[in-house]
């Protein structure tokens, strides 16, 4: 069962280094802002600006780069789990801080603000595969 889900996502992640790279800059990309946004927004923001590369390129890219094929709403409930355990994991471990009484806070209840957050960054996994692959069409026509 791993051997299989191993060949599988080996053949799923061996793609053109041109999109690799495109995955990697928007994503680098994407991260700095959403830090940034959420910095100036006092919403969230990560403990050292370094986080951007483990969890948008070394954790981000390649779950895109298996889901990108599937239909927008699995990648969704895919990138939902994936983002859930991050998300657990980066205010439980401390490597992620929520401002006190942010705006998320506010609107949804410091309760759900980990919940709200998956909810949010679940998204990128479809549309980041979309705009990618936009991306890699319109700069590398074939």
């Amino acid at each position: 069962m791993i051997a299989e889900f191993l060949a599988w996502a080996k053949s799923k992640l061996l793609v053109d280094r041109r999109l690799l790279a495109l995955y990697c800059i928007v994503y680098f990309s994407w991260g700095m802002g959403m830090n940034c946004f959420g910095t100036a927004m006092e919403i969230a923001k990560f403990t050292y600006w370094w986080q951007v590369i483990s969890c948008y390129i070394l954790y981000m890219v390649p779950i895109s780069l298996l889901l990108r094929k599937l239909p927008f709403h699995a990648q969704y409930a895919y990138g939902l789990v994936a983002m859930g355990f991050l998300e657990f994991g980066g205010y439980c471990f401390g490597t992620s801080y929520a401002y006190p009484d942010n705006l998320m806070d506010q609107f949804f209840g410091i309760r759900n603000f980990s919940l709200a957050m998956a909810l949010f960054f679940a998204l990128y996994f479809p549309l980041g595969n979309w705009g990618v692959g936009k991306l890699y069409r319109a700069l590398f026509k074939n």
